[in-house]
């Protein structure tokens, strides 16, 4: 049934896509990025995809380039739990909750901002890795 669930969000989708931002479906055509979950590969969601004309980006099994939580943000955890140890769980939780208080929202911005750049070249590169 899941199937099921991915086709009628994909026409919700195409819906709202009709009402709000219509340049978007009436160009060339929409660029549908998804990752290769099953329900999204299925043939039902497929077959719906080629009902609304819409194009699949290619998206690795698993590309750092397309993941800003991989790209970004947990480069910059990495760095901050360098050489740290830890003696209890409730220790971890208050240090994670101060390295995103540490982060501004100018940190966050930046990592969405820098987005459809990476995507563009995962375009160029045919879904190939970029990094």
């Amino acid at each position: 049934m899941i199937n099921l669930e991915v086709y009628c969000q994909l026409n919700k989708l195409n819906d709202a896509l009709q009402q709000k931002r219509s340049e978007l479906i009436n160009r060339k055509g929409v660029v549908f990025h998804q990752d290769n979950a099953r329900p999204h590969t299925s043939l039902v969601t497929r077959q719906k995809l080629l009902q609304l004309k819409w194009d699949t980006m290619p998206h690795p099994p698993y590309s750092p380039d397309l993941a800003p939580l991989e790209c970004y943000l947990f480069r910059s955890l990495q760095n901050f739990l360098d050489g740290k140890t830890f003696t209890s769980n409730e220790e971890v939780k208050n240090h994670l909750n101060q390295f995103f208080a540490s982060k501004d929202q100018k940190f966050y911005k930046r990592g969405i901002m820098l987005l459809p750049e990476r995507w563009q070249k995962v375009l160029d590169q045919n879904g190939q890795y970029i990094t």
